[in-house]
């Protein structure tokens, strides 16, 4: 897969770096970036499985799933659920496209925090 518009992650990272932006509010904004589907659809979710806390982020996305790196548990990236037999759930965060650029809304998440 290609992916057409990366430099707008760069801008992303120069942005937060000249904004001085807190090192963990930067963090938190990856998540967008990291869960692209192969169809450029993006979600948002909280980077923590609702299994043993492990990365999402770092997990395998595939369709409009991502897999835990840790224990294979498959998270929906649509509803923040965990499939098949494991039960579970992660916030999603949502996020909307505005002149180019995905906008997440962390207010949201904070407000409707689960667990």
């Amino acid at each position: 897969a290609t992916f057409p518009h990366a430099w707008r992650y760069r801008d992303h990272v120069v942005d937060a770096f000249n904004e001085d932006r807190p090192f963990d509010v930067f963090v938190r904004e990856q998540i967008a970036g990291d869960l692209m589907t192969a169809e450029n659809e993006a979600h948002a979710l909280e980077d923590r499985c609702p299994h043993k806390g492990g990365p999402l982020s770092q997990g395998i996305v595939h369709g409009t799933s991502v897999t835990c790196p840790l224990h294979n548990w498959v998270i929906s990236l649509t509803t923040g659920e965990a499939q098949g037999a494991d039960k579970g759930v992660v916030n999603t965060i949502p996020l909307r496209l505005e002149n180019g650029r995905l906008l997440l809304d962390f207010s949201a998440m904070k407000a409707r925090h689960v667990g």
